[in-house]
């Protein structure tokens, strides 16, 4: 997309300074916690359910930023002066908008069931529904944007997710194991024929009006319950307790959901405090429980499986789902250079996640791209090359623009995350993050 239209020589220049603290908004869905975003933030919770709290310029839930007259939406400031606030490299690179949306995510149930399309896919269905004059807010609306929705997420204590097809075998023998008569010609299919033929066929029969009936579905719950009674106890238990622990509370908290099908064909994950999934197009995922960050593409396209109430596009979702199967990478942090950051590392060009453990003796943060800090423990304190300082405390945070010269970061035992650009390029790895089986 093209820089802005004004030469940079006639630019206004920006009235922040190279730091500002953000304003941030709190999404509520129902499957959010409670209390953990307000633990974080140090807030009082008020018995409703916070499941995203947002940092970026996502049109929909800006964060704001302080000026002389009250704050102002950071979308707002930068569709005034792009350059300014996001740097002319970005500009060119993305357009004149923030390519990233940063959140921390609390679940204390299940996210719907879903995939994300990729950008060439996102293209054609945003072009196809403007065409039908689908409203922007309508309920069937799939494509809200032109973009595609790589994501990343790091957990911030104990995790649990639904990410990706489980090999063939591996879920043969957990059908086996439910011992659900409607479930064996599954198990018998995926078997006897390639996965990638098979796998399409299964999503599309549990989203079909001809699906299991409640009463199946009811059997395969309580078929459910009895395997994660057994324990991962090794030649003496169920090796897939703990998955159908997983899996029994997704039938709890959606009884009668078809999503509970599909939901059998995915690998269940096990997240640490600091290990981090990277979810690329194509890729079916849920987040089931647990709080981390995650850092996305700025787009809010989202086609749904099930565990919701929303719209489900059955066709749709097939066209654009992965069916490649294997175990999901689970990422580690790799140390940088500069002593004190380590960063997960992904393909996707609009975003980068580090995690800082700034020292009691300053540290340098360069500030070439547009980046967001958060503060998720401790506090740690800026300070600006004209002297201005600005403290972090536990889920605070601060929008940097770029060009402004090197800040100091200070801040013995604080651990931050930084939010910003990835390189020019892709980084080097596959689209698909699994190794393949």
């Amino acid at each position: 997309m093209p820089p802005s239209a004004r030469p940079p020589s006639a630019r206004p220049p920006t009235a922040l300074p190279p730091f500002a603290p953000l304003h941030n908004p709190v999404r509520r869905y129902a499957w959010g916690s409670t209390t953990a975003i307000p633990r974080l933030t140090g807030t009082a919770p008020d018995g409703t359910p916070q499941a995203e709290l947002w940092m970026g310029a996502h049109p929909s839930a800006p964060s704001s930023l302080p000026g002389p007259h009250g704050p102002r939406p950071l979308d707002e400031l930068i569709a005034a002066d792009p350059e300014g606030l996001l740097g002319p490299d970005t500009v060119r690179r993305f357009g004149p908008a923030l390519p990233f949306l940063f959140k921390v995510l609390a679940a204390d149930r299940a996210l719907s069931l879903q995939v994300h399309p990729t950008r060439a896919q996102a293209e054609a269905g945003y072009a196809a529904e403007e065409a039908r004059g689908v409203p922007p807010d309508a309920p069937d609306r799939v494509f809200k944007d032109r973009g595609h929705k790589p994501e990343l997420l790091c957990a911030l204590g104990d995790f649990e997710a639904l990410c990706g097809f489980r090999p063939a075998a591996g879920t043969a023998a957990l059908l086996d194991a439910l011992d659900v008569p409607a479930l064996a010609p599954w198990a018998a299919a995926l078997r006897s024929r390639p996965s990638s033929e098979v796998l399409p066929e299964l999503l599309r029969s549990a989203l079909a009006p001809t699906r299991p009936s409640a009463g199946e579905l009811a059997s395969v719950a309580h078929a459910l319950q009895r395997l994660a009674a057994t324990g991962d106890t090794g030649d003496t238990g169920e090796p897939y307790a703990d998955a159908c622990a997983g899996y029994a509370r997704i039938a709890e908290q959606y009884p009668g959901d078809p999503g509970l099908l599909a939901a059998l064909l995915l690998n269940h994950v096990r997240l640490s405090a600091g290990q981090a999934l990277y979810l690329a197009a194509g890729v079916p995922h849920a987040y089931l429980r647990g709080v981390g960050v995650e850092l996305m593409a700025n787009s809010d396209n989202v086609l749904r499986c099930g565990l919701t109430p929303k719209h489900v596009d059955a066709d749709g979702l097939l066209a654009v789902t992965s069916f490649g199967t294997g175990e999901p990478d689970v990422l580690a942090p790799q140390p940088l250079t500069n002593g004190f950051e380590e960063e997960f590392p992904s393909p996707a060009e609009e975003f980068r996640l580090s995690r800082l453990h700034p020292a009691d003796t300053a540290t340098r943060v360069d500030l070439p791209t547009p980046q967001i800090l958060l503060c998720v423990a401790g506090h740690a304190r800026l300070r600006s090359p004209d002297g201005a300082g600005l403290t972090l405390t536990a889920g605070a945070s601060a929008y940097l623009r770029p060009g402004a010269g090197p800040v100091e970061l200070t801040g013995p035992g604080a651990e931050l995350f930084r939010a910003t650009t990835g390189q020019r390029t892709a980084r080097t790895g596959p689209e698909w993050p699994y190794s393949e089986s």
